[in-house]
C-alpha cells in the first residue's frame, strides 16, 4: 500500500478516535448533570425548616423585587440604556469617557453622572452597559457603575440623619475617593487592553450626528427625572423639602411624562397624532384609577413600547436596543435574586438558610475579619435604594461596630449577587473579579481605618 494510502487511512482513524473521546466526553458530561440532579432531589430536605423558610424567602424577595423595582427602576433604566446606545453618538462618549479621553475629565464626569442617579446596583446596570458598549473606557466605565448606587445623595443624607453625622461623612468621602480609585485601578491593571481601544478610537471616522446634542440631552434627562422621581422614597420627616418631592412624586413625574410626550415630538421626530393617540390611554387610566398610578405608570410604559417601536428609524432602533439590554439584564437578575434571597433571606429581615444572627455576630468589635466578612456579606446581599440604612440600623443595635457598618455602607449598595451575574455577561469573568475583590478590599481596609480611629 503506498505511504500516502496509509496516512490518509491513518488520518481517518485519527479524527474518528478523536470525535468518539469528543462524543463521550459531552455524554459523560450530561451524565454527571443527571446524577447532580438526581442526588439534589433524592436528598431534598423538604421536611427541614430552614430550608423550606429559606425557599419562601427566595420567591418572597423575587416578588418583593418584581413589585417594586422591575417597572419602576429597570424598565426606565432599559429606555435610559437604549438612548444612550441610539441617541447619544460614539464620538460623544469616547470624547468625555473614552480611553483617549483626558483621565480627570473621564473621572469627572462618570463620578458626577452617577451622583445624579438614585438607583441601586441593578439599575445602574443597563445604563453601564451602554455607556462601555458604546466606546467608554474600562476605567470611567467602572467609576461609574461605583458611583451610580453608592454615591447616592438621598442615601448619604440619610445615613447622617439616622446613623449620625460622621458615618454620613465618611460614606461620602469613602464613595467618591472609591469610585476614581478603583477605576483608575482598573485602568492600570488592563491598560495594555485599554491602549489597544484608545488606538482604535483614534482611527475611527467622526460619526454624522442626526441632532445638536442638547436635545439628545433633553431627551435623556427627562427620561432620567422620570426613573428619580417615579422612585422617590419615603422620608421620617413630617414636612420640608423632601417630603414635599414625596407627596408630590407622581405628579412631578406625570409633569416630566408631558415633557417627554414633547420630546417625542419635536426631538424624536414622531408624529403628533401618533403620539396623542399614545397617551390616550395613559390619561383615561390616571381618570379611572387616580388612586393606583403605578397602573397609569405602567399604561404609559405599554403605549411608549407600542409607539417607538412601530415608528420607522430612530424609534423602533431605541426600542430595539432597550428590548436588547432587557433580554441580556433580567434572566440573570432573576436567577440573582432567586439566590440571593435563599442565602440570606426576603426584604422584610427574613430567615435565609443563613442565619441572620450569624452575620450579626461576626460583624462586632473592629477586627480585620469582621470588616472583612461585612465587606463580603455586603457585596453578595441585595440593598434596594435606601434599605441599607434600616438594615445597617438593626445590625447596629445587635452589636456591629463602626468600622464594620462603614464596610458594608461602601460595599453593599454598589455590589450584590444580582449585579455581579450581570456585570459578568458585559465585561468578562476576569474583570468581575478583579472589580469585585477591589471593592471588598478597599472596603476592609476603610472600616479598619475608621473603626479604629471612631
Amino acid at each position: 500500500m503506498p505511504n500516502n494510502c496509509r496516512q490518509s487511512i491513518d488520518q481517518l482513524f485519527a479524527e474518528y478516535r478523536k470525535n468518539i473521546r469528543m462524543n463521550w466526553k459531552k455524554e459523560y458530561k450530561k451524565l454527571i448533570w443527571i446524577i447532580a440532579i438526581f442526588l439534589a432531589a433524592f436528598y431534598l430536605p423538604i421536611d427541614n425548616s430552614r430550608f423550606v423558610q429559606a425557599i419562601y424567602e427566595a420567591l418572597n424577595l423575587v416578588k418583593w423585587y418584581a413589585r417594586e423595582h422591575v417597572l419602576l427602576c429597570l424598565v426606565p433604566a432599559f429606555f435610559i440604556a437604549g438612548v444612550i446606545s441610539v441617541f447619544i453618538s460614539q464620538a460623544a462618549v469616547i470624547k468625555y469617557l473614552g480611553a483617549t479621553a483626558k483621565k480627570w475629565l473621564a473621572y469627572l464626569v462618570a463620578s458626577v453622572s452617577g451622583t445624579i442617579l438614585a438607583v441601586c446596583s441593578c439599575t445602574i446596570l443597563p445604563l453601564f452597559s451602554g455607556i462601555y458598549k458604546r466606546g467608554a473606557g474600562l476605567g470611567p466605565a467602572i467609576a461609574f457603575l461605583y458611583s451610580g448606587p453608592a454615591i447616592n445623595i438621598l442615601a448619604i443624607i440619610l445615613t447622617a440623619r439616622i446613623l449620625g453625622t460622621e458615618l454620613g461623612i465618611a460614606r461620602v468621602i469613602g464613595a467618591v475617593v472609591f469610585s476614581v480609585v478603583i477605576g483608575f485601578t482598573m485602568h492600570l491593571i488592563y491598560r495594555k487592553e485599554e491602549t489597544e481601544k484608545a488606538n482604535n478610537q483614534l482611527t475611527m471616522p467622526e460619526p454624522e450626528v442626526s441632532r445638536p446634542l442638547w436635545q439628545t440631552a433633553i431627551h435623556f434627562f427627562i427620561l432620567v427625572l422620570i426613573l428619580i422621581f417615579a422612585n422617590w422614597g419615603k422620608t421620617n420627616a413630617g414636612s420640608g423639602v423632601w417630603q414635599f418631592l414625596y407627596s408630590n412624586k407622581w405628579l412631578i413625574t406625570g409633569f416630566f411624562g408631558i415633557g417627554l410626550g414633547l420630546s417625542l415630538i419635536f426631538i424624536i421626530k414622531i408624529r403628533l397624532r401618533w403620539v396623542i393617540l399614545s397617551t390616550i390611554p395613559v390619561i383615561l387610566s390616571a381618570i379611572l384609577f387616580p388612586a393606583s398610578p403605578i397602573i397609569t405608570f405602567t399604561v404609559a410604559i405599554i403605549s411608549l413600547s407600542i409607539l417607538i417601536s412601530n415608528t420607522p428609524g430612530e424609534a423602533s432602533e431605541w426600542m430595539e436596543s432597550s428590548w436588547g439590554f432587557a433580554k441580556q439584564i433580567l434572566p440573570l437578575l432573576a436567577i440573582g435574586v432567586l439566590i440571593a434571597g435563599f442565602l440570606l433571606g426576603g426584604p422584610e429581615n427574613g430567615q435565609g438558610i443563613i442565619p441572620n444572627n450569624w452575620i450579626s455576630g461576626l460583624v462586632g468589635g473592629n477586627s480585620l475579619f469582621s470588616n472583612f466578612f461585612a465587606s463580603i456579606a455586603g457585596a453578595f446581599m441585595y440593598f434596594a435604594t435606601l434599605t441599607e440604612v434600616p438594615i445597617l440600623q438593626g445590625l447596629i443595635a445587635n452589636g456591629m461596630g463602626k468600622g464594620p457598618a462603614l464596610a458594608l455602607l461602601l460595599a453593599g449598595p454598589a455590589l450584590s449577587l444580582p449585579n455581579m451575574l450581570v456585570i459578568r455577561s458585559v465585561i468578562g469573568t476576569q474583570k468581575t473579579v478583579v472589580y469585585v475583590s477591589l471593592v471588598v478590599i478597599m472596603a476592609t481596609i476603610t472600616g479598619l481605618i475608621y473603626g479604629g480611629l471612631f
